[in-house]
């Protein structure tokens, strides 16, 4: 059975009036890596700032590493590595000075890893280089290299790919992917680039007005994300009647004026695209797609917006 080293039990948070955390219960479980997904304002740094000691729930509990009482807590979160909301690095120091500064006040006796980690995230070319005058790409990795001085076993990322371009989300992606595979540490990722999720976590939890409204492994969102035909036409009405009259059992969802999306039927794309030709319609595109975690989660929020 997987170990279970982050448990929340019924995590609210209020401000106010205002409900941040609604009962959030999750389970975080060994050598994992999670994604957790959620429009802006939906409780995803609340929920990282609760575990890490940033912010106090108004009610419920969590576990940590088996321990829950508080000053049991206290001392596992030294187990736990993090970045919320963007690192905390000294503009006028070297990638070094960052690190040794960091091993210093976490009372890490091993001298030699800030060399190590700075190898690890590709950065040890630099290590003499001032932290201002690197790029955003740079940045998120010593910030990552700062968060694993502590040797943590969960590592808390809150939009670390957030302003990268795709070559350097794509290093990320490698190393936090090296860091789960080859040194056993699991990872809790939130992110605005819902893709980059589905090509990295094992497991998700979507969240909604402070809400989890849904939590399945990679396996289980692969068999949801249905295939679908895509239609795009300018006599999108008139194509929508052709199919329902041939097909009085078709599911399709409406996209836009000009896009309709099939989901039945998917084994007769030939015959499909061949009836529309036959009445004369014209596409601008007829393929046969699959939803992509971005459709998984605007279909199940019922948003607009993406994570």
């Amino acid at each position: 059975m997987d170990n279970i080293i982050l448990q929340t039990n019924g995590i609210t948070v209020k401000y106010g009036d205002f409900l941040a955390l609604d009962n959030v219960s999750i389970s975080i479980k060994e050598k994992h890596i999670y994604g957790f997904i959620g429009e802006n304002g939906a409780g995803k740094t609340t929920l990282m700032r609760v575990i890490t000691g940033l912010s106090y729930p108004t009610s419920g509990e969590f576990t940590l590493f088996g321990k829950n009482t508080q000053a049991d807590i206290l001392k596992m979160r030294r187990r736990v590595g993090s970045i919320i909301e963007a690192p905390t690095l000294y503009p006028n120091y070297t990638a070094y000075q960052n690190l040794e500064l960091q091993r210093v006040l976490i009372g890490n006796p091993d001298k030699g890893v800030c060399d190590r980690l700075l190898d690890l995230v590709g950065l040890k070319e630099v290590r003499s280089k001032k932290v201002k005058k690197f790029s955003m790409g740079m940045k998120q990795r010593l910030g990552i290299a700062l968060a694993l001085v502590g040797k943590p076993k969960l590592l808390i990322l809150d939009e670390p790919i957030n302003g990268l371009d795709p070559k350097n989300i794509s290093e990320l992606r490698v190393l936090l992917k090296k860091l789960n595979e080859e040194n056993d540490v699991t990872l809790f990722i939130s992110s605005h680039i819902l893709n980059e999720l589905y090509l990295l976590a094992t497991d998700y939890y979507i969240i909604h007005k402070g809400r989890i409204i849904e939590s399945l492994t990679h396996d289980e969102l692969e068999t949801k994300c249905r295939q679908y035909i895509k239609v795009r036409t300018n006599e999108l009405p008139r194509c929508i009647t052709v199919i329902e009259n041939a097909y009085s059992d078709a599911e399709y969802k409406v996209v836009d004026d000009e896009t309709m999306h099939l989901f039945s039927q998917i084994e007769k794309a030939e015959d499909i695209a061949k009836l529309l030709m036959e009445n004369q319609i014209v596409t601008k595109e007829f393929s046969v797609t699959e939803q992509s975690l971005e459709e998984y989660f605007l279909g199940v929020t019922g948003g607009v917006e993406n994570a």
